[in-house]
């Protein structure tokens, strides 16, 4: 087994403990990391004995039968290991000795304490360290993905379409990185959390992002990604109750994806949103979006990027029909996240707005000052939008000239049919 990856979950002996270990794995991975890294103070090694740990119960679960408390028992098998570990290291005699009375080498695994309050701390800090800010984006998403989502180098690799190795490169070089940074495995201190929140949130928006809309190859939508995105932002939300973003990315991306079901057609197709079937919209993550978005509002000063991107879904997802939806405030939101996020995404989604508010006409020129300004050069999203801007003005050829870019530059082939059902529509 390559060092720092998990096993594979397949082969020969008892399926049934086979497949607990990887139902244990993929829900309490997390928790063992994080409470693993409190115990050694490593970040990196806590990973290592979670694998270890992991590898021992794939040999010993389907023979013997999984124990009575499996989180439990994997904890302590790395708890053991660690001890192996120190062991080795005659510096780390101390700690050694501490480790070696905080464990009952005498009990059974399945015996050991399995504190809850204790690892909500533990996952907690663990999302901070694997997203903290001295790592580049790519190298969060990898960490966070196999850290606290308990996905393998190979999930993560099929979920963003670059090979294994490259994963496996990225966390390998995102623990070296910590280690020689210094970071501690800590829930920050209060004055440095806000910052370092944002960057957790915005790994779990990154992961949601390329879910909902993939950037390449043959599916519009990857249901796996998406739904770990959606875990995470659950996750994140319970630990910090009190953070009014939290709740609002987890509003956004409920919100989102209630509308999964009408977004694709029998064989994978793209469904245009005027087109979507809306009695196949998920009501019950709409329920829990508008909760969450409540809450976020309850607990917060006014809403924050999220929370005003989680209130712009609200509108599309209360809505009866595009016709019928409350395009003045989706404007008016649009213009609040300008201010207090601006980008040229934004900008752009502001331009549809107006346009079903105000007209193409109006909407034009905002897009034309994107353009002009060479935002989203290498993108898709701009020519896409002004070929419908112009396509409903009547500019034929410069709509076919806009949207034949679009194609050029789009990446997914199934928003590349749907650009291309509207060229041949244009005649």
């Amino acid at each position: 087994m390559a060092r720092g990856d998990r096993p594979a979950l397949s082969g020969t002996g008892d399926p049934t403990g086979r497949e607990a270990v990887a139902a244990v794995w993929r829900i309490e991975s997390a928790r063992i990391v994080g409470a693993l890294a409190r115990y050694t103070g490593d970040f990196a090694l806590a990973e290592d004995l979670a694998q270890e740990a992991l590898a021992e119960a794939l040999v010993t679960w389907p023979r013997e039968g999984v124990p009575r408390t499996p989180a439990a028992w994997l904890l302590t098998v790395g708890k053991r290991r660690a001890i192996d570990a120190f062991r080795r290291r005659s510096a780390l005699e101390e700690r050694y000795a501490a480790l070696a009375r905080d464990l009952d080498e005498g009990g059974a695994p399945e015996d050991a304490p399995w504190d809850p309050d204790q690892i909500d701390d533990d996952v907690l800090a663990l999302m901070f360290t694997a997203c903290h800010p001295v790592l580049s984006r790519e190298a969060r998403v990898a960490l966070t993905l196999r850290v606290v989502g308990g996905l393998t180098s190979d999930e993560i690799a099929r979920a963003f379409l670059v090979p294994t190795a490259t994963v496996q490169a990225r966390i390998t070089r995102a623990k070296k990185t910590l280690l020689a940074a210094g970071v501690p495995f800590e829930v920050p201190p209060v004055e440095h959390r806000a910052e370092r929140l944002g960057s957790v949130l915005n790994v779990i928006y990154v992961i949601f992002t390329e879910g909902s809309t993939a950037s390449s190859g043959e599916r519009l939508i990857r249901f796996d990604l998406a739904g770990e995105a959606q875990r995470l932002a659950r996750v994140l939300a319970r630990l910090v109750p009190d953070e009014a973003e939290a709740h609002g990315l987890l509003a956004l991306l409920e919100l989102t994806a209630a509308r999964f079901p009408a977004r694709t057609g029998p064989d994978g197709e793209p469904v245009l949103l005027e087109h979507q079937d809306r009695r196949l919209w998920d009501r019950a993550a709409i329920r829990r979006g508008r909760a969450a978005l409540a809450r976020a509002q309850q607990v917060g000063r006014g809403l924050g990027a999220y929370g005003l991107q989680a209130a712009i879904a609200e509108c599309h997802a209360v809505a009866p029909s595009v016709e019928e939806t409350d395009w003045e405030r989706v404007v008016l939101l649009y213009e609040a996240l300008g201010r207090l996020a601006p980008s040229p995404v934004v900008e752009l989604n502001r331009a549809v707005a107006v346009s079903m508010a105000d007209g193409p006409a109006a909407a034009l020129p905002i897009v034309d000052e994107l353009a002009a300004a060479g935002a989203l050069a290498n993108s898709h999203l701009l020519p896409t939008v002004r070929g419908e801007l112009l396509t409903r003005l009547g500019r034929v050829e410069q709509a076919r000239a806009e949207l034949e870019r679009a194609a050029r530059l789009c990446g997914n082939d199934r928003e590349r049919a749907v650009l291309a059902r509207k060229l041949a529509d244009l005649g």
